[in-house]
């Protein structure tokens, strides 16, 4: 059944496909579109066994799970060429009828996703749970699937203080292209063979190698972040092979990856303010301000303060800025960032924020890598550095100015990317593709609203479950009772919610944490920062 606004998108639609059909002639064979690469060779079964106690990259997270590899192509145009392996966890159904195996993506792109599996199966409703066999998988590329990428860790820990995001002059820029060039350069050297095989595309062939490899006929599938844009791909490519489906976070199709990273600027900086706004409200715990504005000029005065001599020589303005990025991901960390900020800016103590800062460890690099991977293969993004600058300037002058310059160069080694970006894969699909449920906060800024709305046009027979006024990137299992019922109503009986015009259900955000000790989230999905 068509949702609402597939019915109004079909209409338009319609109308274009007449006018298109009236006036083309059929394609003759040499201006065809090129053939997809020929079916892979059908996967071996998957050899399970228990996951070890201490896992190399999960360390004890695996506990109870069972783990197998698979080898699946490099480049599915040569089935028969290189292989690459991927790493899984499953968690086995107990239930006497298994409802298949539902497939588990943190996002990223470059999100670890082994652990995953047990965090399902530990937090959904018994008779869901036990109904699945629930599937984690490190995806090419990432945590123990192999290779395992890694490039220039010097680009994102050079051991010391990096230069300010904010560029003070032409040279600064320079200096900061100079160290994104040399990122891309390093990638384009350690894995020149494998780039040109990591993009959004490659990652659907992948799954449906999963898909073979469990023997299902068709797959269930749990997207956060990137992963709703992997699902929607999928499902796109093979509407016939879904079952269930939920995306939760939807990234906006028509904006991968350069404009998806621009409306991100905009974003975070209505998040972030709300985070200010709610330390202003605890001003008599934190002392930084009665206003959301005198709290962002405590947060500059710190800043600065940090970019003028670091903490230990490593903790400077941008180390400043990653570390509050993730304020406006979540709510999870807004106590004891506060407390941090606090302690600094006021009683000049720099304990607390060297405490909540982390170098990057080996599986942020291998996320960074893979991120770039994916996304600068994706699309095609500015090969012209004028168009980066003049966006970021226009961007910082008109006031976006907590994330943009540092998002530029998070982005930045796409400029110089070894592999050229693509043609992004076609999203949507029509009436014939199951019932899928996305899942979406309202005040999102990592994947922000408007990427729901348009995926929620783009599957006719989607149902958009909306959390009003929720400002967390991930919702399902973050602790909103509403929004884990419905999610698990469809999982368990696929139940979704009446068709309505705009969202098909709402629920009310939870109220913001207090001032207290950090909550802990009910799950574990989050890919980190660009997720």
């Amino acid at each position: 059944m068509l949702n609402h606004a597939g019915r109004r998108a079909a209409a338009g639609t319609a109308a274009a496909v007449a006018l298109a059909v009236a006036g083309t002639a059929a394609p003759s064979p040499a201006t065809a579109a090129p053939g997809r690469p020929g079916p892979a060779p059908r996967p071996a079964g998957l050899a399970w066994h228990a996951c070890p106690a201490k896992d190399p990259v999960e360390g004890t997270r695996l506990k109870g799970l069972q783990c197998a590899t698979l080898r699946v192509p490099l480049d599915y145009a040569h089935p028969h060429g290189a292989q690459i392996t991927l790493a899984l966890s499953r968690a086995r159904h107990t239930a006497r009828k298994s409802q298949g195996a539902v497939l588990l993506n943190r996002g990223g792109p470059g999100a670890h996703g082994r652990d995953l599996a047990g965090v399902f199966h530990a937090a959904m409703p018994r008779g869901v749970a036990a109904s699945y066999d629930w599937i984690g998988f490190d995806p090419r590329g990432v945590g123990a699937s192999r290779p395992a990428l890694v490039c220039d860790k010097s680009y994102q820990d050079p051991g010391r203080a990096r230069p300010d995001a904010v560029p003070e002059n032409a040279a600064a820029e320079r200096a900061w292209r100079k160290r994104a060039r040399a990122y891309a350069r390093d990638c384009a050297k350690r894995y020149r063979t494998v780039l040109p095989h990591m993009g959004t595309a490659d990652w659907v062939r992948d799954l449906d190698a999963i898909r073979r490899a469990l023997r299902q006929r068709k797959i269930n599938y749990f997207g956060y972040s990137y992963g709703t844009y992997l699902g929607a791909a999928y499902a796109s490519a093979h509407p016939d092979r879904v079952r269930r489906m939920v995306l939760d976070s939807v990234v906006k199709p028509s904006g991968v990856w350069y404009g998806d990273n621009i409306d991100q600027n905009i974003a975070f900086e209505k998040r972030i303010k709300v985070f200010f706004a709610w330390v202003a409200e605890h001003h008599a715990l934190y002392r930084l301000g009665k206003s959301e504005g005198r709290v962002a000029a405590a947060y500059a005065r710190a800043r600065a303060a940090l970019k003028a001599r670091p903490i230990d020589g490593k903790i400077g303005a941008d180390e400043l800025d990653d570390t509050f990025l993730a304020d406006g991901y979540g709510d999870y960390g807004w106590a004891p960032h506060a407390a941090a900020l606090s302690a600094y800016a006021v009683r000049h103590d720099p304990g607390p924020l060297r405490k909540v800062w982390q170098p990057p460890s080996w599986l942020d690099q291998n996320n960074y890598a893979v991120y770039n991977a994916v996304q600068c293969r994706d699309a095609a993004w500015p090969r012209d550095w004028h168009r980066w600058h003049s966006d970021s300037v226009r961007l910082y002058r008109e006031g976006y100015k907590f994330e943009t310059w540092s998002n530029t160069w998070y982005n930045a080694p796409c400029a110089y990317w070894g592999a050229p970006g693509g043609q992004p894969p076609k999203v949507g699909a029509g009436s014939s593709l199951a019932p899928m449920l996305l899942v979406q906060g309202t005040e999102d800024a990592a994947t922000p609203y408007p990427g729901a709305l348009e995926t929620h046009r783009l599957f006719p027979t989607s149902r958009l479950l909306v959390q009003v006024g929720g400002g967390n990137h991930g919702v399902t299992l973050s602790g909103d009772r509403c929004v884990d019922r419905t999610v698990a109503a469809y999982l368990g009986k696929g139940a979704l919610p009446p068709d309505r015009p705009g969202p098909d259900a709402t629920c009310k955000a939870p109220a913001p944490p207090g001032p207290g000790p950090a909550k802990k989230p009910g799950r574990s999905h989050h890919a980190a920062a660009h997720g």
